[in-house]
């Protein structure tokens, strides 16, 4: 499976941006979400969503900022990021796994290491 993601940028601190990840197959859709890393810093996950039954994953450091989405009908995710800080500087990739059980497991719905398809990731940089 694909993924491209789209909508990076540069934004000053407490301004918004929206991430796009547009996937090929519908299938890989299920159990994806966004991670990040940052220079010197292992990448982390950020938000993750699994459609069946659905559930949300979200880091502490983003959760009340940080929106994930999905348009099931185009195979694309979404990440509304608002109030974004210096700290959320980081490369944020689009990842993906073939669903299952484990999905609903926040911990490991969040961990990057589950995921098996990645997309070459979108610079953000707030300043």
């Amino acid at each position: 499976v694909q993924l491209v993601e789209s909508g990076g940028g540069s934004v000053q601190a407490g301004g918004s941006l929206r991430l796009s990840c547009v996937a090929s197959e519908e299938e890989y859709t299920t159990c994806i979400g966004w991670f990040r890393q940052a220079p010197g810093k292992e990448r982390e996950g950020v938000a993750a969503t699994y459609t069946g039954p659905h559930t949300e994953y979200y880091s502490d450091a983003v959760k009340g900022r940080f929106t994930v989405s999905q348009d099931t009908d185009k195979n694309t995710l979404y990440l509304q990021m608002d109030s974004l800080k210096a700290e959320d500087t980081a490369v944020y990739y689009c990842a993906a796994a073939y669903g299952g059980a484990w999905c609903r497991v926040l911990k490991m719905l969040g961990d990057p290491k589950e995921y098996n398809y990645w997309g070459r990731g979108t610079q953000v940089t707030v300043s």
